[in-house]
């Protein structure tokens, strides 16, 4: 069986979401999940800690090179790129000038795409202003992973999903409680 591995981006509205999604998580997961929530990077440490206090699962403030562990919650602090050695490991590059996103959605999701051969990847794509994300969910899509996006009903901003859906007019688009739903089947068994 494939080794598993979640990505998940978000900006507006972003952190709640994400508090729905991750608090029934149990102390057993044994999928790790790597989220660029966009947040100025100053904002990061807290975020972290009040993640660290609220679940069950150990979660890392990604911001140097390091492994991948099975089971861990890794949130981004700056850009994250998954390297295609093995085992999964993140590493770190300054995002660019063109970007106005910190992390880039974008650069996570394209990173993993050489991983798709070998890992089986659940990519989420929520509420969020703009754009960031919906070209490494279109990539990620081509290459097999499986992808969802939060729906309009229940993102507080739907500009990201959206693009997203507009690249991938296959793509599902679920309320937040059916996401949190497929996290947990897939970290159990089949999606």
């Amino acid at each position: 069986m494939k080794e598993k591995l979640i990505l998940i981006g978000a900006s507006t509205g972003g952190p709640g979401h994400l508090k729905i999604l991750l608090n029934a998580l149990p102390n057993t997961l044994n999928t790790p999940i790597i989220i660029a929530q966009h947040m100025n990077a100053v904002f990061i440490p807290s975020f972290v800690q009040q993640f660290r206090a609220e679940l069950k699962v150990p979660v890392v403030r990604a911001n140097e090179p390091l492994h991948v562990n099975q089971g861990g919650v890794y949130i981004c602090e700056k850009n994250c790129l998954l390297e295609t050695a093995r085992p999964l490991r993140l590493s770190f590059e300054e995002a660019p000038a063109q970007t106005l996103y910190n992390p880039s959605i974008d650069d996570l999701f394209l990173s993993a795409v050489p991983l798709c051969e070998k890992v089986d990847i659940l990519a989420i794509l929520l509420t969020g202003i703009g754009h960031d994300g919906a070209k490494g969910i279109q990539e990620l899509h081509k290459a097999g992973a499986k992808c969802l996006g939060e729906n309009e009903e229940s993102a507080v901003v739907y500009g990201m999903p959206k693009r997203a859906k507009e690249l991938v007019p296959e793509l599902e688009m679920l309320p937040l409680g059916e996401i949190k739903q497929r996290i947990e089947r897939f970290t159990h068994v089949f999606f």
